[in-house]
């Protein structure tokens, strides 16, 4: 059966609702922090070269870029379908290219040709290395778009803070470009001490950021929902994290092969008056919002936040179904949705938020919710008597329904 074939049988099945396949990707810079229900044996199943598994992406049509061991179709998210006791498997960005607008909408489509978000958990046990993301100017020049992120800290999988929950933006004041310039020329002289210019901002579970291009940052080790542009592009710029050395390669990753070695391109890439903002926390800090007042959502049986909405290239709702509660949830675009506490039923599938996950096994707890499906209204039942279903809802550019202030 051809991909278009399976693309329309899974349409059909799921009534405009595809369910997806866990989708693990590891890094080798990292230390799995154990908060992405993954079973403890199975966080270096992909080999010990390839590192732990510190993240899952959702509803990706993007390949992670990790080097020449990353195995095919990593990063890449599948559609699954079952039918008379066989299941089969295929890319969710093939679906997408043969659908179009039956899909993703025909905004969208028509706007971008594919699906240009994704989200992901990432979960460290320690801080991630200082780093950069391109803006597209500069992530063209190696045939990338650029990267905008934002950042979400749920609290079901927040039960600890790892090592340090404390993520660095940007620049203290005062910081003067020579002394960011002398840091990069220092890079493999061991700790070229980068954090010495850096202001940190401690984590709150519930809360989250938007993080810009050219803002450069280092996460803290919160487990994070991330929703973002799809790429996978970025530079390393702190070479030592705890005791563990960056390589060099990783500074100079996505630059172009004549700007090697330029530390005048990696100047370039900086979005200096982000980084040098006084007001930083106020301009890209984030706490829910309500998309509705609360009063009139909880007696329909649910509540809904933005969680992630400074950004035009993508937003993410959390949305929360009372116990008892059914409810019918619209929405102006399509989306991919991740389960993170409870049990239901969301249309024709049932969805539920494991306690544990094998590497390769199957579940029922991420779905991509077409535009068609999203504006006709979703059926959601909560069959408890007691536990609310909860999920986080990430959506591709210029969402209709978001209004940036």
């Amino acid at each position: 059966m051809s991909v278009r074939d399976l693309a329309s049988k899974a349409l059909e099945q799921g009534q405009g609702v595809l369910r997806l396949a866990p989708n693990w990707v590891p890094r080798s810079f990292c230390v799995p922090g154990r908060r992405i229900k993954l079973h403890p044996d199975d966080y270096y199943a992909m080999g010990g070269a390839r590192g732990g598994i510190d993240e899952r992406w959702f509803a990706s049509t993007t390949a992670a870029d990790n080097g020449p061991l990353t195995s095919e179709h990593e990063g890449l998210s599948m559609i699954v379908i079952e039918e008379g006791g066989r299941v089969e498997k295929f890319l969710l960005a093939e679906a997408i290219n043969e659908l179009k607008g039956a899909i993703v909408g025909d905004r969208v489509w028509d706007g971008h040709g594919g699906w240009p978000a994704y989200a992901k958990f990432f979960d460290n046990q320690g801080a991630l290395p200082h780093h950069i993301h391109h803006k597209d100017e500069h992530a063209r020049l190696t045939g990338q778009l650029g990267k905008p992120e934002a950042y979400y800290f749920p609290p079901q999988v927040n039960n600890h803070g790892g090592d340090f929950p404390y993520t660095f933006f940007g620049f203290a004041p005062g910081t003067t470009k020579d002394q960011v310039r002398q840091c990069l020329l220092n890079f493999t002289k061991g700790d070229n001490k980068i954090t010495n210019l850096a202001q940190a901002y401690r984590l709150e579970p519930g809360t989250g950021w938007d993080v810009p291009p050219g803002v450069l940052h280092a996460p803290g080790s919160l487990c994070t929902y991330e929703p973002q542009k799809a790429s996978d592009v970025f530079g390393m710029w702190q070479s030592l994290t705890g005791e563990s050395i960056i390589s060099e390669e990783l500074l100079w990753k996505n630059t172009p092969e004549n700007r090697m070695g330029d530390v005048d391109f990696l100047m370039e890439i900086l979005d200096w008056d982000l980084n040098v903002d006084p007001l930083f926390r106020e301009h890209h800090f984030m706490r829910p919002r309500p998309v509705r007042p609360l009063d009139e959502m909880k007696s329909e049986g649910y509540v809904e936040n933005w969680i992630c909405y400074r950004s035009s290239e993508f937003s993410a709702k959390e949305l929360t179904v009372l116990p008892g509660a059914t409810v019918t949830i619209t929405d102006a675009g399509a989306y991919g949705l991740i389960m993170m506490q409870g049990h239901g039923a969301m249309g024709v599938w049932p969805i539920e938020s494991p306690a544990m996950i094998r590497y390769g096994q199957l579940t029922h707890d991420e779905y991509f919710v077409t535009e068609a499906a999203a504006k006709a209204g979703v059926v959601i039942t909560n069959p408890s008597k007691s536990d609310p279903i909860v999920m986080l809802k990430h959506f591709g550019p210029g969402n209709p329904d978001l209004v940036i202030e």
